[in-house]
């Protein structure tokens, strides 16, 4: 029997959404970024009990800013609330979770504590990685306790997820960076710093190049003295064994990130989870995420044990583009769709940049023209306010970024 146009549709839809894309938010920047660029949801923390305590956060006033975003596009809201908990904040965290009920559609936690409360007020949570779940009868217990979804442990494969996800519905990391204690509990932080991961704070000392030296001072020769630091995670390449693996969600991490690095990878992984790409697609993916924040790429776990080959080789940012702050949207003229920027920095004809604000999220416009006091000029220097073309409406206050090719 042949189909009409509105069933089609509906075939269509339900296929594009069988996987969750879930995108991370640390400020309002990227919660617009993610929406406008396909997540089905976000996931965000408070200023406490956050385990990425140097991200923006958000307050429990901004929830209902934060519904506003999301549900005109129905993007769901997980709040996350994955730190270890102490006696003495038991009732600061009851109390918070009492004031999210009907704000968010889930809190990602693991302490059983939090677990405890979320049963209490029935809100409805998932356990997070920091629980290391990595077996089926780990992930039955969760279950039975009323979890809805299990982050998995990042040191599984591809087969043994597959496993555990006819228990209960998974949801995996696909994108971002990975600690070199892959499911947390690392401890380098917080002996260094006292700065502990568990608790959001981590200094990420991992990253640093460090020597090896013995108690007579003999030293050891490495090839790569990055030797705690992990390449970021990027599936892309092998997506299509990823859907096949059960996981019903894919995961970015960034929530330390940028709106840029959110609208990128958002982007392009909606594309792969609702098509099958082309090797060619593939590849030109690819090239667009080495623009953004990475310390190079590697497949994790799910492919194979990670070797040598697995640790960064950069101690920062390995990316092939970086953005510079130049100025600020002073005022938009949306007749004629152009912005005046207060310029910190010279901006010339033939540059790329990309403006960045709380509700605009990111809009990238390449510079044909310039003007200053309505006259052409090919050059504009530092302390000038220049009128800028954009594809899309911007706003005053709104950052501007030069984008530089390293």
């Amino acid at each position: 029997m042949q189909k009409n146009d509105g069933e089609i549709k509906n075939i269509m839809q339900s296929a594009m959404s069988q996987y969750e894309l879930l995108a991370p938010a640390g400020d309002f920047s990227m919660l617009s970024a993610a929406v406008n660029a396909g997540a089905d949801a976000v996931y965000f923390g408070l200023k406490e009990f956050s385990m990425r305590q140097n991200a923006g956060n958000f307050t429990i006033k901004d929830l209902d800013e934060i519904e506003k975003v999301c549900k005109p596009k129905k993007i769901r809201r997980y709040l996350t609330l994955n730190t270890i908990i102490y006696n003495s904040e038991l009732e600061e965290i009851e109390e918070t979770i009492k004031k999210v009920r009907n704000k968010v559609d889930a809190i990602i936690c693991w302490d059983l504590g939090v677990v405890q409360l979320c049963r209490k007020y029935k809100i409805p949570f998932f356990i997070s990685t920091q629980a290391s779940v990595a077996n089926v009868e780990a992930a039955k217990f969760y279950k039975k306790l009323g979890a809805k979804r299990i982050i998995l442990a990042r040191e599984l494969n591809l087969k043994q997820i597959k496993e555990i996800s006819k228990v209960i519905d998974v949801e995996t990391f696909c994108h971002g960076a990975m600690c070199v204690a892959i499911s947390g509990r690392c401890f380098t932080s917080q002996f260094l710093f006292n700065k502990s991961a568990n608790r959001g704070e981590c200094l990420h000392p991992c990253r640093r190049t460090y020597t090896v030296k013995d108690d007579e001072g003999n030293e050891l020769k490495v090839e790569n003295s990055r030797i705690l630091s992990a390449k970021d995670l990027c599936t892309l390449p092998f997506i299509e064994k990823m859907k096949k693996a059960g996981i019903k969600a894919f995961k970015i991490e960034g929530r330390n990130r940028d709106a840029r690095y959110v609208d990128t990878v958002v982007r392009i992984y909606r594309k792969a989870l609702d098509k099958k790409l082309s090797e060619k697609e593939i590849e030109e993916g690819t090239k667009e995420l080495e623009k953004i924040y990475n310390k190079g790429y590697s497949s994790g776990f799910y492919i194979k044990m990670p070797t040598a080959d697995d640790f960064a080789r950069t101690e920062h940012n390995a990316s092939n583009e970086k953005k510079h702050f130049i100025g600020k949207v002073t005022h938009y003229f949306p007749h004629v769709n152009v912005a005046a920027v207060k310029l910190v920095s010279e901006l010339k004809v033939g540059d790329e940049i990309v403006i960045i604000g709380k509700t605009t999220g990111i809009v990238y416009s390449k510079i044909d023209s310039l003007e200053i006091n309505r006259e052409p000029i090919k050059k504009a220097k530092k302390g000038n306010e220049v009128g800028v073309q954009t594809p899309k409406l911007v706003r005053k206050n709104d950052n501007v970024y030069l984008i530089k090719k390293n």
